[in-house]
């Protein structure tokens, strides 16, 4: 073969690569986006969940997308604000389940709103990933219905360990939200601290709604425990604080892992120091899965410190597409995938597998946790 006939083979095959890659690049900004539908919060009074949880699909849409996608498409989803209302949330099963685009559905955030829509799943063949539904029966509604969400069956006993074994509490005041949720929690932490040996001299309930606590913590006051567990959400958490500490309640503050975010220390202030809580995730762990998320939502979102339902929805993106890669876009293949998946990277469980039995995910990290100096810090055994 002469020189001019070999530069000309070579010219041609490079210009195919190239064109081949550019077609590849074309078709892969062209194609459909395989559809996934979300049913959460974007209004009412859970509306800054909803907001988190699209941070974090975000920031693992953006690393999907830039490693190619879900077998050369791009992986997308759709979000339909229900106000955690299981009204809304059954309207928006009808929609998604009707929808042949749509392949998976996430949420919704409470498990009262995801169990209310748990049928219409099931009985439309579209898995629904409750992701934040600790509920222990929102996977009991079928085989359609999967969870990264550890258990209150598995957690609340993790927070009265902590409460009576290692801080040595033995009278326990326990105020907990007056929901499905509150109240399950509610059961499973009094259960539990009472086989570890304490007391619960008092147990008050509170609507989502309800600002003033003062009256309710007089009583708890009164009934003279030597600690308050809060079962709370991060913004009634740090109100009631706060409320806590003006009349005069100076005991040892315990609370769910849901309080864990940087709102209950901005919104608490002075009020939290001290406060012990347990929680799944902690971004001071040094693991390699937690770091690069850290690192990656500082700077998609300027700086901004992610918590832990940011890492939630980051974690539940990234289980949904290495979910799809197996099952493809059938609903029931999809189903199916969720079974064979194993130890994917993830903030919360280091490498996630599920348990098929429970269809929920094996193996939650747990970290015992100190407010200190404004921040949240491992507790290092010392009184507070």
């Amino acid at each position: 073969m002469s020189n001019i006939n070999r530069r000309t083979l070579i010219k041609s095959s490079l210009s195919a690569a190239i064109a081949g890659t550019t077609f590849s690049r074309a078709a892969f900004a062209d194609a459909e986006p395989i559809l996934l539908g979300v049913s959460g919060p974007l209004t009412g009074p859970n509306a800054q969940y909803g907001t988190q949880w699209k941070q974090g699909f975000d920031l693992a849409l953006d690393e999907i997308q830039a490693a190619g996608g879900i077998n050369g498409r791009k992986l997308a989803y759709t979000f339909e604000d229900s106000q955690s209302d299981p009204r809304q949330s059954v309207a928006i099963a009808q929609k998604f389940v009707s929808d042949p685009r749509i392949v998976l559905e996430l949420g919704d955030f409470s498990s009262p709103a995801s169990m209310a829509a748990s049928p219409i799943y099931q009985r439309g063949g579209l898995v629904q990933f409750g992701f934040t539904n600790s509920h222990p029966d929102f996977t009991k509604g079928g085989d359609f219905m999967w969870s990264t969400s550890v258990s209150q069956a598995d957690e609340q006993p993790l927070l009265a360990r902590y409460a009576v074994k290692s801080l040595g509490l033995k009278k326990l005041a326990v105020l907990h939200l007056n929901t499905d949720w509150g109240r399950t929690s509610r059961d499973y932490f009094n259960n539990a601290a009472k086989e570890y040996g304490a007391e619960i001299v008092v147990t008050e309930g509170y609507i989502a709604e309800e600002r003033d606590f003062r009256s309710t913590l007089v009583r708890v006051r009164d009934a003279n425990p030597d600690g308050l567990v809060l079962i709370s959400y991060y913004s009634d958490g740090a109100l009631i604080a706060r409320q806590a500490r003006q009349v005069g309640l100076k005991q040892v503050i315990c609370a769910a892992s849901s309080v864990y975010s940087p709102k209950f220390l901005e919104l608490g202030g002075d009020a939290v120091e001290d406060v012990h809580v347990g929680t799944r995730y902690f971004p001071e762990d040094p693991r390699p899965e937690v770091q690069k998320f850290i690192a990656g939502f500082k700077k998609k979102y300027n700086g901004l410190e992610p918590d832990a339902f940011n890492a939630y929805s980051y974690d539940a993106m990234n289980m949904a597409a290495a979910v799809v890669k197996i099952g493809g876009t059938d609903r029931k293949a999809i189903r199916d995938a969720f079974a064979r998946v194993k130890d994917v990277p993830s903030v919360i469980f280091g490498t996630a597998t599920f348990d098929v039995a429970t269809r929920r995910v094996k193996g939650a990290m747990n970290a015992e946790l100190v407010v200190r100096k404004g921040q949240f810090a491992l507790w290092d055994g010392k009184p507070t």
